[in-house]
């Protein structure tokens, strides 16, 4: 079938909006409509080549990146199925899970879905289901999905699974949300960092991610919510969230953390700026207490390994420095939970949409996010 998509073809060029061709599914496959993407910084990321792995490496394994489709979070209607698969059917609303879950690996049966082996081929090639492709761009060539979703094109063939069925009642975009910033930011501040009640949590970057860590932290009971921002509009949104103090730089904060703490500094604090150097991390430990975690959430140039970090103070101090991916959630429990906390009122989803674009105004989208008027855009398949 012919779809609208989104297509990058180069590192620092515009998305273009193509007709691609999108084969039938086959075996434990799916064919969604895909209803609402959200405008994730993971997909600028592309564009800026933070993301696009080195030409050697590329070259290496003998393949193509780009023409690239792009888009990870999001919700859609399930047009058709191929054989084996089980989970979902025609007419079933579905969110994107931008790490596909097995089921059988050794970090899926360990609880560990955000780890799922699957996942090391979301970036490259073609379907994790044969190796095949399933995309085609107007000149019949191959054309990799965004971990292999591609929900800026109204129609893509996706693996089972990188799909989790939710209620039909629920709002799709409400379901992209949930797809990868919101259980990102959420879980970066509830589960990787183990924020407790009465902690101290700094968030360092106010974007689609952070936001949620503010609410993450704000949920599991934290007294002080610190939300680090150079832009005023996003600070503001931040106290709206749950944050009780905001600053628009590390250094900014680093007196006022220390004074409102009585000099313990803070138990957690979460980098969700839209890049991270290394050389942010020597500040963000420097607001890290006595036995406190940093959590490392945001992406980091793919070729940058120069850190700067006081190795005495982190052996003798206690501290600790964390990664996550999806904020360490398992995608098949946690979309569900977190879809129910937003239907219950306690999470909230509805708040973060700045505005709705059209796929033809994915540009104008990204333009605002870059220069900070966006805490999410999504765009709107009709």
């Amino acid at each position: 079938m012919k779809s609208r998509a989104a297509i990058l073809r180069g590192i620092g060029q515009a998305w273009q909006v193509e007709e691609i061709t999108v084969d039938p599914p086959k075996a434990n496959e799916v064919l969604v409509n895909w209803k609402v993407a959200g405008m994730c910084h993971s997909d600028e990321h592309f564009v800026t080549g933070d993301m696009v792995p080195p030409q050697d490496l590329l070259d290496l394994m003998g393949a193509k990146f780009f023409p690239f489709v792009g888009g990870h979070e999001g919700a859609g209607i399930v047009m058709e199925v191929g054989p084996g698969v089980t989970s979902v059917k025609p007419g079933d609303h579905v969110s994107a899970s931008f790490v596909p879950s097995c089921g059988r690996c050794r970090y899926c049966s360990t609880g560990r879905q955000n780890l799922c082996n699957f996942g090391a081929g979301t970036l490259m090639g073609h379907m994790i289901t044969d190796g095949t492709p399933r995309h085609f761009d107007k000149d019949a060539t191959p054309v990799t999905m965004m971990a292999k979703l591609g929900t800026f094109s109204e129609y893509a063939c996706v693996a089972e699974a990188s799909l989790i069925k939710v209620e039909p009642d629920l709002p799709l975009d409400a379901v992209a949300l949930v797809s990868c910033g919101v259980a990102t930011g959420w879980g970066s501040a509830t589960k990787r960092a183990d924020t407790q009640p009465g902690d101290t949590v700094v968030v360092v970057g106010i974007g689609g991610i952070g936001i949620n860590a503010v609410q993450g932290a704000r949920m599991a009971g934290a007294k002080r919510i610190i939300a680090i921002d150079p832009v005023e509009f996003k600070r503001e949104k931040a106290m709206e969230m749950g944050a009780t103090h905001t600053f628009a730089s590390m250094a900014e904060a680093m007196q006022s953390v220390n004074e409102i703490t009585w000099g313990e500094m803070a138990d957690r604090v979460i980098m969700t700026p839209g890049v991270l150097h290394g050389d942010m991390m020597e500040e963000a430990m420097a607001l890290v207490g006595k036995g406190g975690t940093c959590v490392v959430t945001a992406i980091s140039p793919m070729t940058e390994n120069d850190v700067k970090l006081n190795l005495f103070q982190l052996a003798m101090w206690n501290k600790e420095v964390k990664g996550t991916i999806f904020g360490s959630l398992n995608p098949r429990a946690d979309i569900p939970a977190l879809l129910d906390m937003y239907r219950a009122g306690q999470l909230k989803l509805d708040e973060l949409i700045t505005k709705r674009y059209t796929l033809d105004e994915i540009n104008e989208g990204y333009r605002a996010m870059r220069d900070g008027e966006n805490i999410r855009g999504i765009i709107v398949n009709d």
